[in-house]
């Protein structure tokens, strides 16, 4: 729960290694949070990392196998107590040109990448319902705003958990949790390593800010960078035959 000086106490980041995830963690951190748990896969491998001076737990934790995931989840909360903030920061990128090749791979990527989210966010929203209080961070994209030929596989997931997201935090309007939605454009990190950024990119740094912003005034959308916000209310209504020739 938020203390006095509007910070949180604990943090689920499921999707220990994602760049994002620990770069807004570290902000908590940083802000006054003092237990953390890093759930991933094979997590448990090794020793916790040093994130300031908060509490450090690992979990094991698989985002393709969703029936595992509510026991994460309350294992957390046996570690930690109630959970401040769940934060969900697992996925892969992949090719729309391998995904075209091999449509096996796609729908396996669209099950970590909607369908995971769609678990863990039900079994976290539980949690958090159960408490009264608390924020689920959904790290969504503005790939799934509208989507682009060039990344349709990727994109339709983002644009499922963008609707899941919204849905959800309606339903949990009300009960003292809710959900935060953060739609950042292109993220210049390890996902994206190799590929040209694109205009208004941003680091997982002034993604993980942003969220930190957010959380602070109760936002329940954010867009890394804010002027995407602008741009995107013009892409929405763009005449498909202009939007489908949109550079791959």
């Amino acid at each position: 729960m938020k203390n006095a000086l509007g910070t949180v106490d604990t943090v689920l980041l499921l999707g220990g290694r994602s760049e994002i995830g620990l770069a807004i963690v570290e902000r908590l951190v940083r802000d006054g949070a003092r237990r953390v748990v890093l759930a991933a896969r094979d997590a448990t491998a090794g020793p916790p990392p040093v994130i300031g001076a908060a509490e450090v737990h690992l979990l094991d934790f698989d985002a393709s196998r969703p029936e595992t995931h509510g026991e994460v989840i309350e294992a957390a909360a046996k570690l930690v107590g109630d959970l401040d903030v769940v934060i969900p920061a697992f996925g892969v990128l992949g090719s729309q040109r391998t995904y075209d090749a091999d449509p096996v791979a796609a729908a396996e990527a669209v099950a970590v990448n909607y369908g995971g989210h769609v678990s863990a966010g039900l079994f976290a929203a539980r949690r958090l319902r159960e408490q009264g209080h608390g924020t689920l961070v959904v790290l969504s994209s503005v790939a799934g705003v509208r989507v682009r030929r060039a990344n349709f596989v990727y994109g339709s997931a983002k644009a499922g958990l963008d609707g899941f997201a919204q849905g959800l935090g309606d339903a949990l309007h009300g009960s003292g949790a809710r959900v935060m939605v953060v739609r950042p454009g292109f993220v210049i990190g390890r996902m994206t390593e190799g590929m040209s950024p694109a205009p208004m990119s941003s680091t997982p740094g002034q993604v993980a800010d942003a969220v930190i912003a957010g959380l602070r005034v109760d936002a329940e959308v954010v867009w890394v960078p804010g002027r995407l916000r602008v741009f995107f209310a013009v892409m929405r209504v763009l005449p498909r035959a202009i939007w489908r020739r949109m550079p791959r």
